[in-house]
């Protein structure tokens, strides 16, 4: 066991890092466009989402203070 956790398990650490450093470097050569990150663009809702809770997976309105969370407002919550 002490062979393993001596020598074994380092080379295996040693072997991940230089794998994913390999991964990583290898954006350099890559055609400009593709080394960019991916375009984020904003995603309409869905009028589902737009719902109250009641409706929302047709959950019960009592609860509604599961999907909405609690009010500010102590004396509101039902």
């Amino acid at each position: 066991m002490a062979f393993f956790r001596q020598y074994i398990a380092p080379l295996f650490i040693f072997l991940i890092f230089f794998v994913a450093l390999a991964a990583v470097s290898a954006r350099i050569f890559l055609p400009s466009d593709m080394a960019a990150p991916a375009p984020v663009s904003e995603v309409s809702q869905p009028k589902a989402a737009m719902l109250g809770a009641e409706s929302l997976a047709g959950l019960p309105p009592s609860l509604s203070a599961l999907v909405k969370g609690l009010p500010d407002d102590p004396a509101l919550f039902q």
